[in-house]
């Protein structure tokens, strides 16, 4: 086989001896590079932070919202069933058919009253009268000469 136009060096080429030096540009490009990509994901992040802020407190809302509406609801049909509980006349009822209970005799029965401790400011009604007529007393003894 003959190659035409080819030219073939005798010689090969020995590159061990060759010492690679680094660019010092290059490497600055490359920490430019760096930099920015870094600015530009922290950019973004403080961009979006917010609005993701915003989204979950928005998504928290509608969640107490919803809870609230729930809680309301126990609480309505909590009062309905303590509303029954309470009823006298089922009380009475459960009283003489499962317990056999019956009232008392009248003769039996015993009221017993407590008296009400009103505050020392409060003044009874009928007391109030008697010193008002008190003091309308006493105006009258003075207007007369």
């Amino acid at each position: 086989m003959r190659e035409e136009g080819v030219v073939r060096l005798g010689k090969p080429v020995d590159n061990s001896r060759v010492v690679r030096q680094v660019d010092p540009r290059s490497r600055r490009e490359i920490w430019l590079l760096i930099l920015l990509g870094a600015l530009l994901a922290a950019g973004l992040g403080l961009y979006a932070w917010p609005a993701l802020e915003i989204r979950r407190a928005g998504q928290e809302s509608v969640d107490l919202y919803r809870e609230r509406e729930r809680l309301v609801e126990e609480k309505r049909k909590l009062q309905l069933e303590k509303a029954a509980l309470e009823n006298l006349g089922r009380v009475e009822a459960i009283a003489t058919r499962e317990l056999g209970l019956r009232p008392p005799a009248p003769e039996r029965s015993i009221v017993v009253e407590v008296p009400v401790s009103l505050p020392k400011e409060a003044t009874i009604a009928r007391e109030a009268g008697q010193r008002r007529e008190a003091r309308a007393g006493d105006k009258g003894r003075e207007a007369r000469p």
